[in-house]
């Protein structure tokens, strides 16, 4: 239960203010600016002083803070703060202090509506915006028919979509994007490879259509003991962590693994996961880098790429460093361009693209200056940026998406996927 929201510029001064119950005075935010704001040494989210516990997310020097009196769920108060923020953000764009005070009255219609005498309500964005608009003026007639939709839908079993969506076209377009996360050592062990995945999907169906969407045949979700090895098998896909949007049946994808739901209408993201087993790494990097006494190092990078010959990387970059007293870097490259960047101390090599199974290598030598007090070199890793479309480093593919609606229409699907790496993809040396 939340008895009161506020939203703090970074000085501390109340720019919204709501008080759901009568167990708070306003005079609650200055302990919230005393002891969160003009404090520099919390760190902590959650703040209780007495039987008061002060909830807040940061979002572009703003704090967006919730009070509650009661041993509330906090998982539950932060998803209503984070909720609001997506609500904010999807009616006027960026969330901060200007937008805050420019759209003051919209704000308070917002935080009246999702949330009910303390109670989180409907927080649904495509159903808030079929009544609370940012038209001035909304025709009665309009108003009166709009109503009766609002009431089934806030109420009924569907209430992130409306049941008369209509199009010309009925097509449905699934993205799985997968972030891969990789830690090498100098000696070539992997100390860290996981991927954090999400499967977007844009839907602009007619009516209100059932969506079955099937993934690997061999699928293990949150198997015990955390990442490497065992589960399902060398070929079993594992997912840990994995979060569905509200639509998704759970109790039907537990028994046969089927993603089942009837959709909201356009973009959302259907279900978010990790995986830290089995991860295929779509690029190999193999450095071998000589200190060649204190006036040169010599570079020998080799980038292979362990995909199909089909599929090609796209956007590779590698930041290759040098040491402090660089003066210039000699680069030879077969592929792609090398430049010193001697402001950021590194050598970036770009490839616009690389085919599956191709392997092309790098070479360079650095010229350093002499100096008095020569400190050893830390040999920062080399980070890799790329894009690999129609590609998954964690294995999961989608087996099928069915369309099912009582009309019977024919409907267009696509799926796409994408592995991609951007600073989190380091290999030492």
């Amino acid at each position: 239960m939340i008895s009161a929201f506020f939203i703090f510029n970074q000085k501390g001064e109340v720019l919204i203010s709501r008080l759901y119950r009568t167990d708070f005075k306003r005079s609650i935010a200055d302990v919230f600016r005393i002891q969160v704001v003009s404090n520099s040494d919390v760190r902590s989210p959650i703040i209780t002083l007495g039987s008061t516990s002060f909830f807040h997310v940061r979002v572009n020097n703003l704090y967006v803070v919730a009070v509650t009196k009661n041993n509330a769920n906090a998982a539950l108060v932060f998803e209503f703060c984070y909720r609001f923020i997506s609500i904010a953000k999807s009616y006027f764009g960026k969330v901060d202090e200007e937008s805050v005070k420019n759209n003051f009255v919209l704000i308070y219609e917002l935080i009246d509506e999702i949330n009910d005498f303390g109670y989180p309500q409907n927080s649904e964005i495509d159903t808030l915006k079929t009544y609370i608009t940012t038209e001035s003026i909304v025709s009665s007639a309009i108003a009166v028919e709009e109503s009766s939709k609002i009431t089934s839908q806030a109420t009924g079993t569907t209430s992130w979509r409306r049941a008369d969506v209509k199009y010309k076209k009925n097509e449905a377009f699934v993205d799985v994007v997968e972030t891969v996360n990789l830690s090498m050592s100098a000696k070539g062990t992997v100390l860290r490879a996981d991927v954090d995945g999400h499967i977007q999907m844009r839907a602009y169906l007619s009516g209100t259509p059932e969506c079955k969407f099937g993934l690997n045949d061999k699928l293990v979700i949150d198997k015990g003991g955390g990442g490497g090895g065992g589960g399902g098998g060398g070929d079993a896909v594992e997912l840990d962590d994995c979060r569905f949007h509200q639509c998704v049946r759970l109790n039907e994808f537990d028994s046969t693994r089927t993603i089942s739901f009837i959709p909201p209408d356009g973009e959302f993201e259907l279900m978010k996961y990790r995986s830290t087993s089995n991860v295929k790494l779509p690029l190999r990097i193999i450095p071998t880098v000589t200190e060649v006494g204190t006036t040169q190092v010599t570079y020998i990078v080799t980038v292979k790429a362990n995909f199909n010959n089909k599929l090609s990387a796209t956007s590779v970059v590698l930041r290759i460093p040098t040491p402090l007293n660089t003066t210039t870097v000699d680069c030879k490259v077969p592929n792609g361009k090398a430049k010193y960047v001697p402001a950021e101390n590194v050598v970036v090599w770009k490839i616009p693209r690389l085919q599956g199974g191709q392997e092309i290598t790098f070479g360079a030598t650095a010229d350093l200056t002499s100096t008095t007090h020569r400190q050893v070199w830390a040999r920062p890793p080399i980070d890799v940026d790329f894009q690999v479309l129609m590609f998954t480093a964690s294995g999961l593919i989608v087996r099928f998406l069915k369309v099912f609606e009582k009309s019977s229409y024919h409907s267009i699907k696509w799926v796409r996927y994408l592995t991609k790496a951007s600073g989190t993809y380091q290999i030492r040396f």
